[in-house]
């Protein structure tokens, strides 16, 4: 009698120990993917310490430590919100007008889009939106601003630990332009976002 007590107890907490390294296990998995757009910089990473010779843009707040972290669950497009993908921790990238940030000199057509990814996980899509003509670069950004000018599937497939991509600039939306850059997990449901501000030539 006392040894299948003791046979239940053991049993019972090895459920318990299952259980708590499957949720860790999960909590890893949620946690381990992190990127930033380098080329053309992103918000975040320009106002970065990761950013060589000294942030280009000022006063981010926290996200100057981690511009990796812009993470949301995927079709997070949050009007006024856009840039921080709605965390209240990041909200200072929300800030928009049109000289609030480092706009990247680029030239119309073809664009090379570099992510660093600071820990790799399997991803579904690249998706690359850039602002309509017309948008109002002094108002809060909404997602109708964008239109989607480029998309790559991985397939689940694991990413090297630069990514890079081509996108087309169209010829006739020059001066400034905001490219919304979004990496889509594969097996999460999560994305990460990042917002680089254009001088388009």
């Amino acid at each position: 009698m006392l040894s299948t007590k003791k046979n239940r107890i053991l049993r019972y907490l090895f459920v318990i120990v299952g259980m708590m390294i499957a949720f860790l296990g999960c909590s890893v998995v949620q946690a381990s993917a992190h990127g930033f757009v380098t080329n053309p910089g992103g918000r975040a990473y320009l106002g970065s310490t990761w950013y060589p010779g000294g942030p280009l843009n000022t006063n981010i707040g926290s996200v100057m430590y981690e511009p990796q972290s812009i993470e949301a669950p995927k079709n997070t497009f949050i009007d006024g919100k856009i840039a921080s993908a709605g965390i209240a921790n990041f909200a200072q990238l929300d800030e928009q007008n049109a000289n609030r940030w480092y706009k990247t000199p680029v030239k119309a057509g073809k664009l090379s889009v570099t992510w660093q990814l600071t820990a790799r996980h399997k991803t579904s899509t690249w998706d690359y939106y850039l602002t309509k003509p017309g948008w109002n670069p002094n108002a809060p950004l909404k997602f109708s601003d964008f239109k989607k000018i480029a998309s790559y599937n991985d397939n689940g497939a694991m990413p090297n630990e630069f990514v890079t991509h081509q996108v087309n600039i169209p010829a006739d939306e020059k001066g400034y332009q905001i490219l919304l850059s979004v990496w889509n997990i594969a097996d999460t449901g999560n994305a990460f976002y990042q917002v680089s501000d254009l001088n388009v030539q």
